[in-house]
């Protein structure tokens, strides 16, 4: 009998040594606090600990690895193993993706966001293009069309935001030039002590942002319908993590960005475009909106431009500039 309690002592031992050598963290690089904007991330720590027993764990960090601008280069050199960025913080570390937020796209939805950014994001230049970085790209953080919050007098037409100081990167940024606006280009998380202290007057952001670091608090103003664009900011992982997982933890997680996708655009459209509306009206924030035809001028004067200027700057460095845009613009056209 003593043998026999022995024997299965020591099986027990083996087994658990086994799942012990098995299980796998990986530290996970974000920034801020939880919001809408990592709902996905979060979902799916929550799907692969699931699917996994517990072995394969995502452990998510806001601001306690990296700052923002420099997850990408923490990937790299392998300081942790997944992380967020936004394509706008350093275009020339990821010009490929780049492509995805040049102005008056006419993107209708954070699906077609989705659709739009996997297939870029698959393409071999974009894949060639992050492997610089020993990144592979996840999946997309969808984002609505940024509109602007601004102190001082509203503008009553395009030709108020000459001269405007505003937060935009990428090519929001690009667009707001046209009309006269000087962009400047900073994390999120440095907005709202900008716009404080008159570095700013306004800023370009999605809803969940302007609510998630208080660039609501003091604005006057809000345009509802300028739509110039939006940001790509992709979840990315360090391909020898990815490579080194078991099949199983790889199934896991891959298996689970669906998931978790479903889960951040249910969330988005749902709790958090339903807080948008009553945080406007309880702070007394003007709603603007502009004229269709000072619209369409708008987008004449910059969405072309814009775009031919990015592929001739992309095709210069090396990538298939043409083939990125026609990609994007072909997949908008037949959903129209």
């Amino acid at each position: 009998m003593k043998n026999l309690t022995t024997s299965a002592a020591l099986a027990a031992l083996s087994i658990g040594a086994a799942a012990s050598a098995q299980a796998e963290e990986w530290n996970v690089s974000l920034w801020g606090k939880q919001r809408a904007f990592t709902e996905h991330v979060e979902k799916l720590a929550e799907l692969v600990s699931e699917k996994t027993g517990g072995e394969f764990t995502l452990n998510i960090s806001y601001g306690g690895l990296s700052k923002n601008r420099e997850n990408l280069d923490g990937i790299a050199i392998g300081a942790f193993e997944m992380a967020q960025f936004c394509a706008g913080y350093h275009r020339d570390k990821n010009p490929s993706i780049t492509v995805l937020e040049l102005p008056f796209l006419g993107v209708s939805s954070l699906e077609q966001e989705i659709a739009l950014s996997m297939a870029v994001y698959q393409h071999p230049a974009t894949v060639a293009d992050l492997a610089r970085w020993n990144a592979t790209l996840l999946m997309p953080s969808p984002l609505p069309q940024y509109n602007i919050v601004g102190v001082g007098d509203a503008p009553a037409t395009l030709a108020d935001f000459d001269g405007l100081s505003v937060r935009a990167t990428g090519g929001i940024g690009a667009a707001m030039e046209t009309v006269g606006a000087v962009p400047t280009s900073m994390s999120a998380s440095e907005v709202r002590q900008a716009m404080d202290s008159g570095v700013v007057k306004a800023v370009a952001f999605a809803p969940h942002a302007h609510m998630s670091f208080g660039t609501i608090e003091n604005a006057k103003w809000w345009t509802k319908n300028l739509n110039p664009g939006t940001v790509n900011c992709p979840v990315v992982v360090n391909s020898d993590a990815l490579d080194s997982l078991s099949e199983a933890h790889r199934d896991a997680l891959l298996g689970s960005v669906d998931a978790a996708l479903d889960h951040y655009v249910a969330n988005y459209n749902g709790a958090t475009m339903d807080a948008w509306g009553p945080a406007l009206e309880d702070r007394g924030i003007t709603v603007v909106t502009f004229p269709d035809a000072e619209l369409a001028s708008f987008k004449d004067a910059a969405a072309v431009p814009a775009a031919t200027a990015w592929i001739k700057q992309s095709t210069s460095a090396g990538l298939p500039g043409q083939e990125l845009y026609d990609l994007v613009t072909g997949m908008i056209a037949k959903n129209k």
